[in-house]
């Protein structure tokens, strides 16, 4: 009968917020914040990051969350390929809050802030301002402006070179992309497409409060972070205990076990062209036109949306965007004149590629080496045809 009645308390301060404005909190309030385990889905993969504000004598307990976003906003999936994606600030409930991750079973730990009296009406006035219609929007980007890396962004707006960041807890700086390797197994699919898809932009070492841009990062870096000196969490609690999400995918369906596949069956065709002086004109015209839409796709994400990861994406050295015309040139029974010179560059393209790698300019995925000697194969079959 309590936790109905402090559900139903949590849930009706929300709507006492909207009929009566923004109150005064008391001393009894608390502001923190809390991280949530990684989930079993893409968009859930690295965990989320959340404000919390607790003021049991005016029976409030809401949240403030930074990873909201709308499937039905106008142009949502164009404005999401030009990299202008809006996130919003939404507000709930603390118990409606958490359901999702009960159901989920993903674990949440929260971290109250050691802040006065005044500091916290500071913050809960902030909230309440950027909850307002026209303040809650802003442009997300995965790494650089997240509901992660946006409490460090609150933090130092609200209380300037008061808040530090230390770094001693850190063992070594990494990448943006090793960040990212840790909460993606590296052969998945989703990895496959975003390592695909990131620029050498990520292969920079992180600074300190840029790693915040995954939850857990966030959640250790505020442990190691003061306030005019002083520690900034004042005590830590787990509310949900559910262990890490295991990887539930075989290696039959992964994608090193497909492209391997794809190799052999490349190879194979290959063998057999040769033996018997054919060419699988078909095979060759797929490969070309699947590599070279890869490859405008990539051109167009680093050249033409707002995208910063998708920045010095070398990638298209490799998947020439010109093989989707050269597929079409394919289908003849004339070879083009010009044909072995346009392969020698692609190859020596797909070389620099490698280099650029080996320099660590930009560094590709493992997944990337069988589709690299697929079109490789078969660039070299098509030099050797009369």
């Amino acid at each position: 009968m309590r936790k109905t009645i402090h559900v139903l308390l949590s849930c009706l301060s929300v709507f006492v917020l909207d009929a009566q404005g923004i109150p005064q909190l008391s001393n009894q309030a608390q502001i923190s914040i809390m991280t949530c385990g990684a989930g079993d889905e893409l968009y859930s993969a690295f965990g989320h990051t959340a404000f919390r504000v607790q003021d049991s004598v005016l029976g409030l307990d809401i949240v403030y969350n930074y990873g909201t976003f709308d499937f039905d906003r106008p142009n949502f999936y164009l404005n999401f390929a030009k990299g202008k994606l809006i996130y919003s600030l939404s507000r709930s409930s603390f118990e409606r809050f958490l359901f999702e991750y009960e159901y989920e079973k993903r674990w949440v730990r929260e971290q109250i802030l050691d802040v006065t009296a005044a500091e916290a009406n500071q913050l809960f006035q902030f909230f309440e301002n950027n909850y307002r219609p026209e303040n809650r929007d802003y442009l997300y980007d995965p790494l650089f402006n997240n509901c992660s890396n946006i409490v460090a962004v609150v933090l130092k707006a609200q209380f300037g070179d008061g808040i530090a960041f230390g770094g001693n807890h850190l063992k070594k700086q990494y990448t943006f992309r090793q960040l990212v390797r840790e909460f993606l197994p590296t052969n998945s699919w989703g990895a496959f497409g975003i390592e695909l898809a990131f620029g050498g932009i990520t292969d920079r070492t992180t600074k300190v409060p840029e790693q915040m841009f995954a939850p857990y990062y966030a959640m250790h870096q505020l442990t190691n972070t003061t306030k005019s000196g002083n520690p900034l969490v004042k005590r830590e609690r787990t509310i949900l205990d559910y262990p890490e999400p295991s990887n539930r995918s075989t290696f039959m369906t992964s994608p090193l076990f497909w492209f391997s596949l794809l190799l052999l069956f490349v190879l194979m065709i290959t063998y057999l062209d040769i033996r018997h002086g054919t060419r699988n004109r078909w095979l060759d015209f797929v490969l070309f036109l699947i590599s070279g839409l890869a490859g405008m796709s990539i051109l167009l994400l680093w050249l033409a949306t707002d995208h910063v990861v998708t920045q010095n994406n070398f990638n298209f050295l490799w998947l020439l965007p010109g093989n989707a015309i050269v597929a079409f040139f394919l289908l003849s029974k004339e070879k083009a004149t010009w044909l072995p010179k346009y392969l020698w560059f692609a190859l020596g393209c797909m070389g620099l590629m490698l280099v650029i790698w080996i320099l660590r300019v930009q560094v590709l995925s493992p997944l990337n080496i069988p589709l690299m000697l697929i079109l490789a194969i078969r660039y070299a079959f098509w030099l050797k045809q009369p």
